[in-house]
């Protein structure tokens, strides 16, 4: 669907559908978090670093193997303390997603 469909789409809903949709966007956007990227050509999709191929779940990967801040900063010497409370801020509004993407990934032994 084109930006001109979609939003040919929405202005012939009612007012009510239309407030209800704008609403829940609001919510999808609101969940967005500076510092994440998303690209299905990147990491098989996963939430990512910006501008990096670090994905989320590696991260916490790692601090769930009793990994502190330092030691994944000094593994991973791209990244600044920044990414790592990004990262934790990502895994807190979406654990399952998480916990099933280190399990996929083989990381959670």
């Amino acid at each position: 669907m084109t930006f001109d469909e979609a939003q040919s789409a929405v202005a012939s809903l009612p007012r009510q559908d239309r407030a209800r949709l704008f609403v829940w966007m609001a919510a999808d956007l609101a969940d967005q978090l500076p510092g994440i990227e998303f690209d299905p050509r990147v990491c098989g999709g996963a939430a990512r670093i910006a501008g990096t191929r670090i994905p989320v779940w590696s991260l916490e990967s790692w601090r769930r193997l009793g990994s502190d801040d330092a030691e994944i900063l000094r593994n991973f010497p791209t990244l600044q303390a920044s990414d790592l409370v990004n990262a934790r801020r990502y895994v807190a509004r979406h654990p399952q997603e998480i916990d099933r993407e280190i399990s996929e990934n083989g990381e959670d032994t």
